[in-house]
């Protein structure tokens, strides 16, 4: 009976950015477990689509720019006008800018403001009337150890300051809509393989303090998130709502 809560059969999930890296794990953590998938992104060219195909998992694609002010009231009408219904949102599209300071430009703080935090709150606030209709609902936003705390070496103000806004919509959107039935959880990764922290060869020499600070002392790959997801996203976590899941290695427990 405990396996079985860990299905979501036939519930439709939407994943933002989630043709690679960790999106694309969690979409398949979803669809392995009978989800219906509609994946976004901006492009396909990391070949994500077609392994979730591959697998022959009920998934589509709605290609556009998340930032885009008007896209995610598109994606959520796109998903209902196929499905019917939006049973899942995992807001994963998300963007990671070091820099010093006082050399960061307003341009990049727009840049990480608008994806890590504007359109997140978009994609909830689209998909928070339909769930509302339906009766139910569950929201998981994926936002990071960042968000927590100011891990080192690099300067990365904004960034960490855009995921700390993520963890505070997750627990004010738990707060407000547990008596419509919409639980509101966030995943707070710490450090995975992924291009996002794919370095520069100037920067490489920030591996061995991140793998230092980490007690796992190693980075994750990214399908060791896909199972912590998959117990927000289904009826496991059914008395779950308002919480960070820190999937870190440990790395803030120091």
């Amino acid at each position: 009976m405990i396996l079985e809560r860990f299905k979501v059969t036939d519930k439709i999930a939407v994943v933002t950015g989630g043709t690679r890296g960790i999106g694309l794990s969690i979409a398949h953590a979803l669809g392995e477990a009978g989800a219906k998938l509609v994946v976004t992104s901006r492009t396909d060219k990391f070949g994500g689509l077609e392994s979730l195909q591959k697998a022959n998992y009920n998934v589509s694609f709605f290609e556009a720019d998340i930032t885009d002010k008007q896209v995610p009231q598109k994606i959520v009408d796109y998903t209902l006008d196929k499905h019917g219904s939006i049973d899942i949102l995992v807001n994963n599209a998300g963007v990671a800018q070091h820099g010093e300071m006082e050399e960061f430009n307003d341009d990049l703080l727009d840049k990480i403001m608008n994806i890590n935090v504007d359109a997140l709150f978009r994609m909830c606030r689209s998909a928070i009337t339909p769930m509302k209709k339906q009766g139910e609902g569950v929201i998981l936003n994926i936002g990071s150890i960042s968000g927590l705390v100011s891990n080192i070496p690099q300067p990365q103000v904004a960034y960490n300051a855009s995921k700390a806004a993520v963890h505070m919509i997750t627990k004010s959107l738990a707060s407000d809509f547990a008596d419509q039935n919409i639980r509101v959880n966030a995943i707070a990764p710490g450090y995975f393989r992924t291009e996002m922290t794919s370095l520069p060869k100037e920067n490489e020499h920030w591996y061995p303090t991140w793998d230092k600070m980490t007690p796992l002392g190693r980075m994750a790959e990214t399908e060791e998130i896909g199972a912590a997801a998959l117990f927000l996203c289904s009826p496991a976590s059914s008395y779950v709502t308002g919480e960070v899941l820190v999937v870190d290695g440990g790395y803030t427990t120091r």
